[in-house]
């Protein structure tokens, strides 16, 4: 077993081989055993509190970012005992390992099961958020994967302490630490070194801004989990509810301004625009919002400015909204195609056919009816935590909670069968 202080002297690939090894005894581990760990690792990070404060507010005093940058970056009781309480939240749902999915009988006899098993070991290259760490931990202890962490160097030494109350949190449960790993510096190599750890990590997730994931996108050997972008729409059909549409609205785009999951264009229907659009405009501005659009959308609401093409392209993450006045829905599901980064699109109408067509239609990854985008969150999916969102097509698809953590075997059960 590797020492946490030995980490020292290990490379990113010996570090995350020291992972694997552990984590192929953390597969074999029962449920139990395993929320016993994140239970122990909530406890342990309530016990650190006082020790990840005064680190935490060091890195934080010594910072040359942003006020929002640092907002980022800093942790408060409340923050830590959130921490905690989403390890606890994640120790209370199923089991993810050894379920059976599928299952089947061949005329020779032959009994097939396709059972869940862990990934492995994923490699988590996050920014400036420590509490990243923590949740990430969660999510692997649970599903029976190792993990790498890798996290922003403006909060290395906040993510030092997390990791090594989680590494404590294993330890109290009798298991085997190793299985969590955290370079002891923040060299930047580390992250290429990860990246190029083909056979040793078996997945990248980066959590991050759009020049990390687009970075580790186009450098990475390992599969990588993770959405360059979140360009969600929210469309407005002819047949919407205006009250819910404003609702809605307002909640997609304002609630959080700059999350994934917030509504950054609105599309509209121009046999209902004349009527609703100002009045939408209106409610928005009013919560800070300022607008850009089509010629249409310039035409009916005064307060639009001109969009620019870049501009329907444009993640803003901020109180601005792109405008789309279109002809129909088939002229919205093509702005969608052409614009979308494949995260969350939502449609405000109250024609299940017309939904239906949307749904059938739209390539994203996560597709809504007359609800937020903003709902695009594995706590509000029901999976307890998410360790990022996905937007590929292959593998996990949205938010990437434990059961997308977990591939799967077959297994065969014969008598004696031989194959001629």
């Amino acid at each position: 077993m590797v020492s946490v202080s030995s980490n020292t002297i290990l490379t990113i690939k010996e570090l995350a081989q020291n992972v694997r090894d552990a984590a192929f005894q953390l597969a074999r581990t029962d449920i139990q055993q395993r929320n016993q760990a994140l239970r122990c690792a909530a406890q342990a990070l309530r016990t650190a509190e006082a020790e990840i404060l005064a680190v935490n507010g060091d890195e934080v005093a010594k910072a040359d970012v942003s006020a929002a940058f640092k907002d980022r970056m800093t942790l408060t009781h409340d923050r830590i005992e959130a921490m905690a309480k989403g390890l606890e939240d994640i120790a209370e749902l199923p089991d993810p390992l050894g379920k059976e999915l599928a299952s089947w009988d061949r005329p020779n006899g032959l009994h097939f099961k396709r059972v869940s098993v862990p990934l492995g070991v994923v490699g988590m290259i996050y920014e400036s958020r420590p509490n990243v760490g923590a949740d990430a931990v969660g999510i692997c202890i649970k599903s029976g994967n190792g993990i790498v962490l890798r996290g922003g160097s403006e909060t290395h030494l906040t993510s030092m302490a997390i990791h090594k109350a989680m590494q404590q949190g294993m330890m109290d449960a009798g298991l085997n630490p190793d299985s969590i790993a955290m370079p002891p510096d923040s060299n930047r190599q580390h992250v290429m070194d990860m990246l190029h750890a083909v056979g040793i990590i078996d997945v990248i997730i980066p959590r991050g801004g759009y020049s990390l994931i687009k970075f580790v996108q186009q450098e990475a050997r390992v599969p990588v989990l993770a959405h360059a972008a979140g360009l969600c729409h929210t469309y407005i059909h002819e047949k919407a509810d205006f009250e819910k549409a404003r609702k809605v609205l307002a909640n997609a785009k304002m609630r959080r301004t700059g999350i994934c999951g917030a509504t950054e264009t609105l599309l509209i229907d121009q046999a209902i625009a004349s009527e609703l659009l100002p009045i939408l405009v209106d409610d928005l501005q009013k919560l800070g919002c300022r607008f850009v659009g089509n010629q249409l959308a310039c035409q009916i609401a005064q307060a639009i400015e001109s969009a620019s093409d870049e501009d329907f392209a444009t993640e803003w993450l901020d109180s601005v909204l792109s405008v789309a006045v279109v002809k129909d829905i088939d002229e919205a599901i093509h702005h969608i195609v052409k614009y979308g980064s494949g995260h969350t699109e939502a449609i405000l109408s109250e024609d299940d056919q017309v939904v239906r067509y949307f749904m059938d239609s739209v390539p994203s990854a996560v597709v809504m009816r007359n609800a937020s985008t903003q709902f695009c969150d594995g706590g509000e999916f029901g999976f307890g935590a998410e360790i990022g969102i996905a937007t590929g097509r292959l593998h996990a698809r949205g938010p990437v909670g434990i059961e997308q953590l977990t591939s799967y075997r077959y297994e065969v059960y014969g008598d004696g069968q031989v194959r001629f």
